[in-house]
């Protein structure tokens, strides 16, 4: 296997930077939401793509694909949801095993009323800080992490069975 290639200084202030906005992000979202709206981190990122989605449905796989949580951490977090009314789950049509999220009313009520106020947040914290030009480029540096992980998931599937990382959308996560 060889030597490590460790982190040179810059690599690690880079490194320790953006650990740093990764988890301070998080928690400014976070804070806002549950100040602005009494929703958590986690229903706004299961609410966001469930608004998206034709009827308001998606299947419980498919929405544990798009947010990219593990199976445990996803139905604890909907029975959560279920209990305050923001989601039901329904028998999935073909698939006795399978399960259908549905936002119900008041969860969309929810989700359209914290919009506004979290989009603001993400265009405060993230976009204002940098120019037109910043952004773009910025953008291109993403796509290219974003490739190198999805060749690393490839790389890691069995006989390279097809499937893809979760992109982000264009909602506010």
């Amino acid at each position: 296997m060889g030597e490590p290639r460790w982190l040179t200084p810059e690599e690690a202030a880079v490194w320790k930077k953006y650990r740093t906005l990764r988890r301070e992000l998080q928690l400014a979202q976070d804070r806002q939401l549950a100040r602005d709206s009494g929703l958590s981190g986690a229903d706004y990122a299961l609410l966001a793509p469930l608004s998206e989605s034709p009827e308001g449905v998606l299947r419980f796989r498919e929405l544990g694909l798009e947010v990219g949580w593990e199976r445990s951490r996803l139905s604890h977090q909907l029975t959560r949801m279920e209990k305050r009314g923001l989601v039901t789950r329904e028998a999935c049509p073909g698939d006795a095993r399978g399960a259908m999220i549905r936002l119900t009313r008041h969860g969309r009520d929810a989700i359209e009323a914290a919009a506004p106020q979290h989009v603001e947040a993400v265009q405060r914290l993230f976009f204002d800080p940098l120019t037109p030009g910043e952004m773009r480029v910025f953008e291109g540096f993403l796509d290219r992490m974003l490739a190198a992980l999805e060749r690393e998931s490839a790389a890691h599937r069995p006989n390279g069975s097809a499937g893809k990382l979760a992109r982000p959308g264009l909602r506010p996560g």
